[in-house]
């Protein structure tokens, strides 16, 4: 199996490196704010932000639903890449360009991309053009290396099914995002983080008084981050023609 044109260009505009991750020292300049992302610790701020020692005066805060909701989206740790091995690493300490693998019973710890199913690695040296290779297949099924994941969204984004995503005849993956605070019911994948902290779906969501959500957010969310991705390859390629 090998990588899309799509995945390899977003792996290079966020200079993660799938195979080997960050190394150490990247990650901590990254959080520092040196490097793609906005830096910082990778954490969201609940609906309803108050000091520790107000919420203990007044525990009923605890039980507002949105409070009660938001403590259901809370990922606890995350397994990701670094310095060319997989660790169990607090989700805090996350930043843009990781590389990371989530699987069934985990809470995604961050924004991320799909670039490949199951626990192993698939060859990044091959990248192949989407159309092309789904045009070769000629739309013949096989089951062979056959891999699935479901994640489900709907406290995120109000979206009412969950997120199916499976490998094509031709043994790509389509780069699907997947939202801080989703769960993994089945399958596994690594990814690559695109959102941190106040950048990921869920935060921007409780600033706009948008969550919990009432409607189904999935298509707005999904258009606003394609406009964003569209202006950040715009920039980037006005900075090369410079």
């Amino acid at each position: 199996m090998a990588i899309t044109v799509l995945q390899q260009n977003l792996l290079s505009r966020l200079e993660a490196n799938y195979t080997h991750g960050l190394r150490s020292a990247e990650a901590a300049q990254r959080r520092n704010g040196d490097g793609p992302g906005n830096g910082g610790i990778n954490n969201v701020r609940p609906p309803i932000n108050c000091p520790k020692w107000v919420c203990c005066l007044l525990p009923c805060i605890n039980h507002v639903p949105s409070m009660k909701q938001f403590r259901c989206v809370q990922p606890d740790d995350a397994e990701v890449l670094r310095d060319g091995k997989w660790i169990r690493y607090d989700c805090a300490s996350l930043v843009v360009g990781d590389i990371i693998r989530v699987m069934e019973g985990d809470v995604v710890p961050a924004d991320c991309t799909v670039i490949s199913l199951g626990m192993d690695h698939v060859d990044a040296t091959t990248i192949v053009n989407e159309d092309s290779a789904a045009a070769s297949s000629g739309g013949n099924e096989s089951n062979e290396d056959y891999l699935e994941m479901t994640v489900d969204s709907h406290l995120i984004t109000g979206e009412a099914k969950p997120r199916h995503v499976c490998n094509r005849p031709s043994g790509l993956v389509s780069a699907t995002s997947l939202y801080y605070g989703s769960r993994v019911l089945e399958g596994a994948c690594i990814a690559v983080v695109t959102g941190t902290g106040n950048r990921v779906v869920l935060a921007k969501l409780i600033r706009e008084g948008r969550w919990p959500p009432g409607t189904d957010l999935s298509e707005e969310v999904e258009e606003i981050n394609r406009m964003e991705n569209e202006d950040v390859e715009a920039g980037i390629a006005l900075t090369t023609m410079s």
